[in-house]
């Protein structure tokens, strides 16, 4: 939760406008007027494919990385989307739209295997990666190599390496059965739910 206050020195005092303490502020975990169940009956089995199960937009997402983007889910036993089994295994999940609706593809070996619809998607609280990701520590060799290469970036902008996305991946049992994962990939959080029993 954030909090809001309101510091004062000596002579010098802060202070924020009259209604912010009257503002309710957002929880950063499920929406608890969500009914998840009824959201994943109400989703249909994607029926689109991708050709040769590629997914076209995997190019722009990792052409300045030296590694995948994408978060990594790993399963060791098969969930469910109605008709769609998920096997065991380790799958890179990549938000995609589609026709004005959000999927995620379950890729493995760069292949997408399963397309699963998203019943949410929304903007990643402020300051979220900085307060759940760890902070990278260096040494001091390390700082000087990076402030160095920022300093070549500002000077010649072709040289200048694009920070890729930061992610973080959610899951959730919930009752009945189901499980609720939150994919955070860059500015946006994607929801989607499956079984871990087929309905």
């Amino acid at each position: 939760m954030l909090s809001v206050g309101v510091f004062a020195a000596d002579n010098n005092s802060a202070s924020y406008p009259a209604d912010v303490n009257a503002q309710e502020i957002s929880e950063d975990e499920y929406d608890g007027d969500i009914d998840v169940e009824e959201k994943y009956r109400q989703m249909p089995v994607p029926e689109f494919k991708y050709i040769h199960n590629i997914d076209p937009g995997e190019y722009q997402d990792t052409r300045y990385s030296t590694w995948s983007p994408y978060p990594l889910f790993r399963m060791t036993a098969p969930l469910f989307f109605k008709s769609v089994t998920i096997e065991p295994g380790y799958y890179l999940l990549t938000p995609r739209e589609h026709k004005g609706s959000w999927y995620i593809l379950f890729k493995e070996a760069g292949k997408v295997k399963y397309i699963i619809p998203c019943y949410k998607r929304e903007m990643v609280p402020m300051d979220f990666y900085k307060n759940n990701l760890p902070q990278i520590k260096m040494t001091k060799i390390q700082i000087i190599r990076e402030k160095t290469l920022k300093l070549i970036g500002k000077k010649d902008k072709h040289a200048k390496r694009k920070p890729i996305p930061e992610t973080y991946l959610e899951a959730s049992d919930l009752d009945n059965n189901f499980l609720s994962i939150i994919v955070y990939w860059g500015n946006y959080r994607y929801y989607f739910v499956l079984r871990t029993i087929q309905l």
